[in-house]
């Protein structure tokens, strides 16, 4: 958990007055309006709002998947601004992970193949001892040869997680990651995710589970492209009653 010495260190996420404008036929549309905030190195921040609130944007934005229409976006004291697309996506390989909702993971590539392959395309040597620590971490080591079909949405949940603990990232971003699980698996994600954090990771979390949330070490609300809230180790009680506030 946050100790009094973790303010110390440099963060490692910062939006600086960050504007995500879109054009649609009915104008523009404005996803995000001056969003500012830093992400604190080994801490677990979950984002919730209301539909259309901009988490998403601002998810997609703090992973440089997106680029803002104005503000700075910075990754582990990178300003993602002044990077070419390839430049970012190398990055990206070597600063960031990501775990989502859908998994993204490749049937014909086996779990422990799965969870090197971030190494690979960023043309690191892979460890092997390392991808199997991963997979053990997450309870998965007797299933690294099988591939994700062979495993089930929970299973391969855990084995997106086991990657980004392989990659060991400054910042783990995570968008909706246990929405299509069943409650009890969701748990046990959220727990690799709290552990993560505790381990000194940085997990910022898109979720619209106030059970989820109340996992984190602060949770931010957002509505109309605003932060409006935000609550410190919050229970699930105390998390829904402030969404429920937001959506009336």
């Amino acid at each position: 958990m946050t100790t009094s010495t973790d303010t110390l260190a440099p963060p490692a996420a910062t939006l600086d007055s960050v504007t995500r404008t879109y054009r649609s036929r009915a104008g523009k549309v404005h996803a995000l309006r001056g969003i500012t905030h830093a992400f604190a190195a080994g801490t677990f921040t979950a984002i919730m709002g209301p539909s259309g609130s901009g988490k998403s944007t601002l998810l997609q934005l703090a992973a440089g998947l997106d680029r803002p229409t104005d503000g700075r976006v910075s990754v582990d004291g990178t300003d993602l601004a002044g990077l070419s697309d390839t430049a970012l996506t190398r990055f990206r390989r070597t600063a960031m992970a990501f775990v989502f909702q859908s998994y993204n993971l490749l049937d014909a590539l086996s779990a422990s193949d799965n969870v090197a392959l971030p190494a690979r395309l960023a043309g690191r040597s892979v460890d092997a001892s390392g991808v199997k620590e991963a997979l053990e971490q997450v309870g998965l080591r007797d299933l690294a040869g099988r591939r994700p079909p062979e495993l089930s949405g929970g299973q391969q949940q855990r084995v997106a997680i086991a990657r980004a603990l392989y990659a060991r990232p400054s910042v783990l971003f995570a968008d909706e990651p246990t929405g299509a699980l069943d409650r009890n698996t969701g748990r046990d994600v959220l727990a690799l995710l709290r552990e993560a954090a505790d381990g000194g990771q940085t997990v910022v979390m898109v979720t619209h589970d106030p059970l989820a949330a109340s996992y984190a070490d602060e949770t931010l609300f957002l509505a109309d492209g605003r932060i409006v809230g935000r609550l410190q180790h919050a229970d699930a009680t105390a998390i829904a009653q402030r969404m429920s506030e937001l959506e009336r």
